[in-house]
């Protein structure tokens, strides 16, 4: 049986207060995604031709979705064709399954990673670590969020949690054990790199994400900022990459919009430091086998969705949590999920479906500075409305709010009734005067008044004065 929401105690209204009442963590974000707005805005002014960019991205994305199954086609046949393997994975147990096969086939019992949401998606380092195989994060961020053994609290910056301070004693901790260490960026990057230069050199297998896959040729692309993702994807004999079917490009000349877009919306760069792109094994030159993990996980439940279905355009940039408010206030953990902000809002109600993950449609605001900002023009506002309908229409309703709003319904409806309780309140004015403003009201209409500015009741309503004047007045 379906539950009132608010009695789990799960889901953004119960994670976010926490986060909220953290200062430090308001004062990492608001600092860091100013910086990532002005740095975006510059790059975003340097091109004319923006509109038409996000139009163009906005189109090839609509159009791979309207014939999704011809390009999953086209894509399988395409890298098969220059010695890749397609594995196709209709949920995160049969992609973690699929990946742990390939990973026992050669032997192994470590693995290095690319970041990538789509194996966080899959909670792929947990699996693998419970069947004894440790995987490694090689991107910095990632690895700071690995070694506390915490989540990553945003698209770009997973870390952005952390102060330096609070890397440094965890890298002294950890990887750098008996060493006295700055906090300097460049210092605490140089521990990183001494830890991992040896696990590059002597990994067999690698895992990556997808950020781009070209049906028309086989080539799969990835983009990154450090490096450790050119390392993972040519040292390392095996090479395991892991896309959902969205990520699909109809022509390699679309990859070429999308390399315009990402960086200026996502690191507010002209163009990533690291732009990865193979076409399948080549004897002698990088990783002997390729593998490419095709994953579902409901996105063909969300491709059926008409409004919802916008959601698949995202090419993860991150924009719209650096316009958020509200994720500027609660940080990324307070939505459960691994996509956080308005992008997290619309997407994990549909890809997971869990009563937690139920509450994010309003987890943002309707202002449209998400919709402003991103690059494929998806209408977060929209899509928001559409799954808190489609979430109530469903029987996830407060019991609370639905008796709150019979109440009122009940009042409003009848018009001697709503006069009645007119006049008996401007009688009672000074007690409920007293009561509201003092903001002493009980349970959930204390938490409705703290946040509204309630007027007081007038000695003498609206209705009561026309009565008395309006008709003088030929009305």
């Amino acid at each position: 049986m379906k539950s009132e929401m608010a009695k789990a105690k799960t889901g953004f209204p119960f994670t976010s207060i926490e986060q909220i009442n953290n200062s430090q963590l308001r004062a990492n974000l608001k600092s860091a995604t100013s910086a990532i707005r002005e740095k975006r805005a510059k790059v975003v002014g340097e091109k004319q031709d923006w509109e038409e960019l996000r139009r163009t991205g906005e189109r090839i994305k609509d159009e791979v979705l309207s014939s999704l199954d011809e390009y999953l086609l086209q894509l399988e046949e395409s890298v098969t064709k220059v010695g890749g393997i397609v594995h196709w994975a209709a949920d995160s147990s049969e992609a973690n399954r699929i990946i742990l096969s390939l990973i026992q086939e050669h032997g192994e019992s470590e693995v290095i990673k690319v970041k990538s949401l789509t194996t966080d998606e899959l909670d792929l380092n947990e699996y693998l670590a419970n069947h004894g195989v440790s995987a490694f994060e090689t991107d910095l961020a990632e690895l700071i969020v690995q070694l506390a053994h915490d989540k990553p609290s945003h698209i770009l910056v997973p870390a952005i949690h952390k102060s330096r301070s609070e890397i440094k004693e965890l890298f002294e901790n950890t990887i750098s054990k008996g060493r006295v260490l700055g906090d300097g960026p460049a210092e605490l990057a140089e521990a990183s790199r001494l830890y991992l230069r040896q696990k590059f050199l002597s990994s067999k297998v690698a895992v990556s994400g997808v950020n781009f896959a070209v049906a028309e040729t086989g080539t799969v692309c990835i983009v990154e900022s450090e490096g450790n993702g050119r390392m993972c994807l040519t040292l390392p004999k095996v090479l395991i990459s892991v896309m959902g079917i969205e990520k699909v490009l109809p022509k390699l000349d679309d990859l070429a919009v999308f390399l315009e877009l990402l960086p200026r919306s996502s690191t507010g760069e002209r163009m990533n430091p690291y732009t990865s792109t193979w076409t399948g094994v080549h004897p002698g030159d990088g990783p002997e086998e390729f593998h490419l993990v095709i994953l579902d996980n409901r996105r063909s439940h969300v491709l059926a969705d008409p409004v919802g279905r916008q959601a698949l355009r995202c090419i993860r940039c991150s924009a719209c949590l650096n316009v958020c408010p509200v994720y500027e206030r609660s940080g990324g953990h307070a939505y459960g999920s691994v996509y956080p902000g308005p992008i997290g809002a619309i997407l994990s109600p549909q890809l997971f479906a869990t009563e937690a993950s139920l509450s994010l449609p309003w987890a943002s605001t309707l202002c449209g500075a998400c919709y402003e900002v991103c690059p494929v023009r998806i209408d977060i506002p929209r899509v928001l409305v559409h799954l808190r309908e489609k979430v109530i229409s469903e029987g996830y309703k407060s019991k609370s709010e639905e008796a709150s709003f019979r109440l009122i319904a009940l009042v409003l409806n009848a018009g001697r009734r709503f006069d009645l309780i007119q006049q008996v309140a401007t009688r009672l004015r000074r007690p409920l005067n007293r009561l509201f403003l003092a903001g002493s009201l009980p349970g959930v209409l204390g938490k409705w008044r703290a946040a509204r500015q309630i007027p007081e009741i007038p000695k003498e309503t609206f209705r009561m004065w026309w009565r008395a004047n309006g008709s003088d007045n030929g009305n």
